[in-house]
């Protein structure tokens, strides 16, 4: 039953505690950190550009103190489509996403069409997959919930005073989005658990049977839907019981603090950053 077992591979969401000089990093700061990260991860497209992320990546699971095969835990259940994508990729070749100048052709039968640029498409796309998948699930792993909520406040702040923008309500929906996706992980693992109790077949624990995997999914999509449209309706009238009032005017039980460490590590992260960016990578 290992393979039916989703939550223990859903890391985005989750929330380990262990005292970490990222834990205790000012959420404002991080989330900054983060954005520029992620850019560097978006527009690096050399195969040593993606191995410095990459080494950057392990560096950051080192600083976290969170074991990394928990952080890498949630590669598991994408990997069936990360490999099927790699594949396509690979097979296929389109002049327009991999530019079509140097590439040397190294397989060719009527529409499959593999050349060098092909393969460092997939290669790359790959190893983005893998660092924003950890850089998403070290965020979530390291900061609270709530940290994240008023991280996203502050940031969006000055947008709320001079143009009206909503910056409570869209840090509120953030933190239900995460709060939640544990939940909705659990809740499927429940479902599929009692679909296999009755005989059903779930494609097994071999994971090159996602075809078949994924036409047993679909019966369960209707429960997990009309769950998740009662758990909203409950969040809605919990909310209103309590008298729950967002937007201008609401105070705020915690103030965030910054301190000259949180600067040092946004500066070293945008330094990081650009120059991933910068760096005239050879291959």
């Amino acid at each position: 039953m290992e393979s039916l077992e989703l939550r223990r591979h859903v890391t985005i969401g989750q929330y380990v505690p262990t005292g970490s000089p990222l834990h205790r990093m000012d959420p404002r700061f991080k989330l900054v950190a983060f954005v520029a990260l992620v850019v560097a991860v978006t527009f690096t497209g050399s195969y040593l550009g993606n191995v410095a992320l990459l080494a950057l990546m392990g560096g950051l699971i080192l600083l976290s103190r969170v074991p990394a095969r928990y952080v890498l835990g949630g590669l598991r259940p994408a990997l069936p489509v990360l490999l099927l994508l790699a594949a396509l990729q690979v097979l296929l070749y389109t002049p327009e996403f991999t530019g079509g100048e140097g590439c040397v052709t190294l397989f060719r039968a009527w529409f499959v069409h593999s050349t060098t640029c092909s393969v460092k498409l997939a290669i790359v796309s790959a190893a983005r997959f893998v660092e924003l998948l950890v850089l998403t699930s070290l965020l979530t792993l390291t900061t609270t919930t709530t940290g994240l909520a008023h991280g996203v406040e502050h940031l969006f702040a000055p947008l709320q005073r001079r143009f009206g923008f909503p910056a409570h309500e869209l840090a509120l929906t953030l933190t239900i989005t995460l709060r939640f996706v544990p939940t909705f992980a659990e809740e499927l693992e429940r479902l599929i658990k009692a679909q296999v109790s009755r005989g059903a077949d779930m494609g097994g624990a071999s994971w090159w049977r996602a075809l078949r995997r994924a036409r047993a999914l679909l019966p369960i999509m209707v429960p997990l839907l009309l769950g998740a449209l009662r758990r909203a309706e409950m969040l809605v009238l919990a909310m209103e019981a309590r008298g729950y009032v967002g937007g201008r005017g609401r105070t705020r039980l915690v103030e965030l603090r910054s301190t000259p460490h949180d600067a040092v590590a946004l500066l070293l992260a945008l330094l990081a950053a650009a120059a991933i960016l910068t760096v005239p990578w050879p291959w």
